[in-house]
């Protein structure tokens, strides 16, 4: 009899449409894995913004011992109103650094039936990923704030970059383009204006290279690269990013595949001494939550991605073909795809089609 495998994920659903859009992406990977030898066993974590109006914390005393004991943590949104961006967005960012989460995957594609706001741009002419670097750079959270309220207030972000970091996301890079059709890396940068961290960004992207003869790396200034996605898409493939210029770049890069709505997101930690980390990339959204329109396609991709990390890779093909063939249907779109379906529709789309 074959032995049956169990993954425990912690899931925080968090705020805003995250709590649409993640039981959709629960649902999709419980129906992948019914009757075979992989079972998902949930663990919901009531944390967030509204947690945090109760408690004044974004989580329990106790909570990263508690995400330690998982083997992935999928994450819905978080973010609302009523608490700060820097109370709230400080949550993802301690469980990204916490866990050495330092990969942060975010795949860019136009799927087949869906338009680009590209003209005469097909899904062969965008099909990328983003690897971009997640646990220091501009969000490593140095700096502070002094004489706030008065007219001598300052405030000081210092981005921190180390060897140690930036050759590490640079050769994940290089596995990752080395495997893929194109065998092609971009690397975004801005030396010519930021003449510490990004010199030493691209002199380590030089001396990396070197390692992997088979895959063709160019190098591009961020503005240059965030152009050449709007009007030469189909030139690019991997692109690796410090953790400011992946965050802006893929926005862009979901955009021009369709919908940010969805572009999902892996925050890996390659070594596994850590759980690693799944997520829409769309943010908790409060201008559309609670209507039931919110498009659950990014927080379903990312659960495939958990698939996959956790050593599924075809319980992950089964759940992205299933968003395929329904996408392509043209039938069930949300309004975000010019459709007039629900969150609900779309996802009982997509796991009937599983």
């Amino acid at each position: 009899m074959a032995i049956r495998q169990t993954h425990t994920i912690g899931v925080i659903a968090g705020d805003g449409i995250g709590r649409e859009v993640i039981p959709a992406g629960v649902a999709a990977i419980e129906k992948a894995t019914r009757g075979g030898a992989v079972s998902v066993s949930f663990t919901e974590l009531p944390w967030g913004c509204e947690y945090y109006l109760q408690h004044q914390r974004m989580m329990d005393e106790d909570g990263f011992d508690r995400l330690s004991t998982f083997d992935a943590i999928y994450l819905g949104a978080l973010g609302a109103p009523a608490v700060s961006d820097g109370v709230s967005a400080g949550l993802i960012l301690a469980i990204r650094q916490r866990f050495d989460q330092y990969v942060n995957l975010r795949p860019m594609r136009l799927l087949p039936g869906l338009s680009s706001p590209l003209a005469n741009r097909g899904p062969g002419d965008i099909d990328m990923v983003c690897v971009r670097e997640n646990s220091e750079g501009e969000y490593s959270g140095a700096g502070g704030r002094i004489h706030r309220g008065t007219p001598h207030e300052v405030a000081q972000q210092t981005a921190v970059f180390t060897r140690h970091g930036i050759e590490r996301i640079l050769r994940y890079g290089f596995e990752l383009a080395a495997k893929r059709p194109r065998t092609t890396l971009a690397s975004a940068t801005k030396s010519n204006a930021l003449t510490h961290s990004m010199v030493m960004w691209d002199d380590i992207a030089e001396l990396v290279r070197k390692d992997y003869p088979g895959v063709e790396y160019r190098k591009y200034h961020v503005d240059a690269l965030a152009a050449r996605m709007v009007t030469h898409p189909q030139t690019l493939d991997v692109i690796v990013a410090s953790n400011l210029f992946g965050d802006i770049l893929t926005d862009i890069g979901s955009a021009i595949s369709g919908s940010l709505g969805i572009a999902p997101g892996a925050n890996i930690n390659p070594g596994r001494q850590y759980p690693s980390m799944f997520e829409p990339i769309h943010g908790s959204a409060p201008d559309i939550a609670g209507r039931g329109i919110a498009n659950p396609i990014g927080a379903i991709w990312a659960g495939a991605l958990m698939l996959d990390h956790l050593g599924h890779r075809e319980l992950h093909d089964r759940v992205v073909g299933a968003i395929e063939r329904v996408v392509s249907g043209g039938e069930i779109r949300t309004p975000d795809l010019g459709g007039t379906a629900t969150t609900k529709q779309l996802a009982d789309a997509i796991v009937n089609e599983i």
